[in-house]
């Protein structure tokens, strides 16, 4: 859908710490262990990171972009058969300008359909809150996300592996955390800018992800960028072959703080015609998981406890609040914003 520099131009002109997902699979001793290093000190200092090698089927991603674009440019009045107010924006469509950050009340100007993960014979898929809905008019969509949807789902396993490395904690501890839990794969879309927009509207307003780590899946444009300590904001560039992954405000209570969730926002192009696809996906734990800060880590960052005990479920619930799209009690939420 658009064209990208190459794998080292993209390497070289990146903004953010760039590692190869395959140093950790496949490389050898010295190379897992410097890309162990390097992840876990770009998540300690910003909170960003670029990977390439990432084992994604490239061609899958940009099907799966194809599917996506057939879908938006379906009329509004199609699109609107797959919004459900029931599910809170959970699975399906949600309509433009719906959600808006937390602190914000200018709304967001995107569209976007949410994927979540299957329920299958094991029982904890069925507590699951919701199940997938499916655009009737394009037979070949669901097939293509799905298997976007486990693949995106592989990848991020192994980058929870290596942050656990990093902290000195069991291999496992986070990726297990994130068994059956209620990941989404979101895909965005932002239409050209209205002349009639909000004036405070932005595609994505500044924002931090809630869940454990995000992995945005080779965005068609840029606009993305990340707030510095020094107040300055930081582009980080769409680059093909390369993901952005980020941290969220679970793994950073997790770590009692050492790991940054950083705001982020998506800012609107300089030709307000140009359209923008995205393709976050949103890893979360279960939402039984206790996210209070790991001993490891308040030992690293002072031996003061930052944050108070609560379940993953119980902080997605406020989080979707916060951003506008329910007013429904824990347990049955799921929150994610940009990307």
């Amino acid at each position: 859908m658009v064209a990208h520099p190459s794998p080292a131009a993209a390497h070289a002109s990146q903004t953010i710490p760039v590692v190869s997902l395959r140093d950790f699979t496949d490389g050898t001793a010295a190379e897992r262990e410097a890309f162990v290093q390097t992840l876990g000190d770009a998540m300690v200092s910003i909170g960003f990171f670029a990977l390439e090698n990432h084992g994604v089927d490239a061609a899958l991603i940009q099907r799966a972009y194809a599917v996506s674009q057939d879908f938006f440019d379906l009329p509004l009045a199609a699109r609107l058969q797959y919004e459900d107010a029931a599910v809170h924006g959970q699975r399906g469509y949600t309509s433009f300008g719906r959600e808006h950050a937390k602190d914000s009340d200018a709304p967001d100007m995107k569209e976007f359909w949410h994927v979540g993960r299957e329920r299958d014979a094991d029982v904890r898929s069925h507590r699951l809150p919701f199940a997938n809905v499916w655009p009737r008019e394009q037979p070949e969509f669901e097939p293509v996300l799905r298997k976007l949807f486990a693949q995106l789902d592989h990848c991020a396993g192994l980058l929870l592996e290596a942050c656990a490395l990093y902290l000195g904690e069991p291999q496992r501890l986070f990726a297990d955390m994130a068994i059956y839990g209620d990941t989404i794969l979101r895909i965005i879309h932002y239409p050209p800018v209205p002349a009639d927009r909000h004036p405070a509207s932005v595609r994505a307003a500044a924002h931090e992800d809630i869940n454990l780590i995000t992995l945005l899946c080779e965005a068609t444009a840029g606009g993305l960028e990340l707030l510095q300590r020094d107040g300055t904001w930081r582009p980080i560039h769409a680059q093909g072959g390369q993901f952005v992954v980020d941290a969220g405000d679970m793994l950073q209570q997790l770590t009692n703080g050492l790991f940054k969730s950083t705001t982020h926002r998506v800012v609107n192009p300089g030709d307000s015609r140009e359209r923008r696809f995205s393709m976050p996906f949103f890893v979360h734990p279960r939402a039984e998981v206790d996210l209070s800060p790991l001993p490891g880590c308040v030992a690293r960052t002072g031996g003061v406890v930052q944050y108070p005990p609560l379940t993953a479920g119980a902080y997605l619930a406020q989080r979707l609040r916060e951003i506008g799209l329910t007013a429904a009690p824990a347990g049955n939420d799921n929150d994610r914003h940009g990307g």
